[in-house]
């Protein structure tokens, strides 16, 4: 089947700039090489993430893919062709994962936004069945960085947390984890008035409203403060004594501990039974999914920030 392929669908950019006016319909785009360790994934549904319209503006140009380039870190689909040392996968699976194992190093030249695109196999898992396309496909990115988080600040069961930005791609995923997964003794997070039920809704025991309150005004205190938005001075207000602030938004005033994810399947692969079990759940925007034709207008309300949970682009045709 992929064999007589030569040449794919995809939005691509061949400069820097708004999505707008560089992101462009390409029906003539090379396929891809499956190198040993990859596997040719027929796109099925991809999910946008800010790193993708940072990365379409320049802002890590010196470590970007040589232009041009399809946008996309988030895929599922199914399994059309494996490398020679595969062996999780093989044709007719159907998987998901963050293709991009060092998000702001030399990131896949044809993202999720194609017909087709590749990945290791490492960075891949076996797609739930409980899932949707759609749904598998705005998790990978979001959850990872989520489950990553709360690992290298060693959260355990019994502690507490606050999540900056409860509404969000990732934040949507700490709630749920510290909750169900993590068993934290209370969870608090923040976001507009709008967004207080969808909190409450994941398993936060305290929404607060940041367009009322400042939480770093709140007597409470917490365990962790896990900065999903880029507020980590206000953040280390709100820590207890001997708390740690994470965050995911540079530049990460110290002591926060700030990183960037390294993906991989395996976090897919040990959330697998919340997953299929409904404990932790995919948080899909109402305004989604946008069909493939879409993708410009998929681009503008993600920079808008008002996007609750992940914005996905389904089907890929």
């Amino acid at each position: 089947m992929a064999e007589s392929i030569s040449s794919i669908k995809a939005w691509t950019y061949s400069e820097y700039g708004n999505a707008v006016d560089v992101l462009k319909f390409d029906t003539n785009v090379a396929l891809p090489d499956v190198k040993d360790d990859q596997v040719l994934i027929k796109v099925a549904a991809a999910s946008l993430n800010p790193i993708d319209y940072k990365r379409l503006n320049g802002l890590f140009k010196a470590s970007d893919s040589p232009l041009p380039t399809a946008p996309g870190y988030d895929v599922s689909g199914v399994v059309v062709k494996v490398g020679s040392e595969v062996k999780k996968f093989k044709v007719g699976d159907e998987v998901y994962g963050d293709i991009n194992e060092k998000a702001l190093e030399y990131p896949k030249v044809i993202g999720s936004l194609a017909e087709y695109t590749t990945a290791e196999e490492k960075v891949l898992a076996l797609k739930p069945e409980n899932l949707s396309f759609a749904e598998a496909a705005s998790l990978p990115l979001a959850i990872e960085t989520a489950y990553e988080g709360l690992e290298r600040v060693g959260f355990s069961a019994g502690k507490s947390i606050l999540v900056l930005g409860g509404a969000g791609g990732v934040g949507t995923h700490v709630i749920q984890l510290a909750k169900h997964v993590f068993g934290a003794s209370k969870v608090a997070a923040t976001s507009s008035t709008k967004k207080l039920e969808l909190l409450s809704k994941l398993g936060a025991d305290l929404a607060i409203d940041y367009t009322k309150e400042n939480f770093e005004d709140l007597p409470e205190k917490f365990d962790v403060v896990f900065d999903t938005v880029g507020e980590t001075e206000k953040a280390f207000k709100a820590q207890k004594e001997g708390g740690k602030v994470v965050t995911i938004v540079p530049p990460g005033v110290p002591p926060a501990i700030l990183f960037i994810l390294t993906s991989t399947g395996a976090i897919l692969e040990k959330l697998k039974p919340y997953l299929e079990t409904g404990k932790v759940k995919p948080v899909l925007d109402p305004n989604t999914p946008f069909p493939f034709s879409q993708a410009l207008e998929a681009f503008s309300y993600l920079q808008t920030g008002r996007v609750t949970g992940k914005l996905v682009i389904h089907p890929i045709p």
